[in-house]
């Protein structure tokens, strides 16, 4: 297994992994399936080659297994924060601590940036395995967004989280 960040190259099996995500774990994710699934080829190599945007991929056997993004905050009184994004591990590749290593290749990232000084994320309430695995990686809650994320009629809370870098 191995992190290494994600570019134009990747670009369909990040397609396709998110697709996964959305559909597996709708709960998870603001954006739906069937809304990312039209989008074109030349949109998800957009998302890898941002300079706004880092992405980073766990790889097994030469398949992409799991990502993650730091998106970073363009705006002057804001360019301290970053916003990790997209965390997402297939269910064949859980419980081998890939989604540790993705946190920590986006907080390595973070911590050579110059001026940044904290990065922040929402988690679905609820999901204990992702809050633990947050909070084993320094993150701390400082509120909840009730009713974040619908799913049919179904209402999802997100917890906000943040840590100092």
């Amino acid at each position: 297994m191995w992190i290494e960040r994600l570019d134009t190259r990747h670009a369909l099996a990040y397609r396709a992994l998110m697709l996964e995500a959305y559909d597996l774990h709708p709960q998870a994710f603001t954006s739906t399936v069937r809304e990312r699934a039209v989008m074109p080829l030349g949109w998800w190599e957009s998302r890898l080659t941002g300079k706004l945007d880092a992405m980073f991929g766990a790889f097994e056997e030469g398949g992409l297994a799991g990502i993650v993004g730091l998106a970073f905050e363009p705006r002057e009184k804001a360019r301290h924060k970053a916003t990790l994004f997209g965390m997402y591990v297939s269910g064949s590749a859980r419980r081998r601590g890939l989604g540790y290593k993705l946190v920590q290749a986006a907080l390595t990232e973070a911590q050579d940036r110059q001026g940044l000084r904290l990065v922040q994320l929402t988690v679905t309430a609820g999901n204990g395995a992702a809050i633990n695995l947050y909070k084993r990686c320094g993150f701390i809650q400082f509120g909840l967004e009730p009713m974040a994320v619908r799913v049919g009629e179904v209402y999802f809370d997100k917890l906000h989280m943040w840590r100092e870098i």
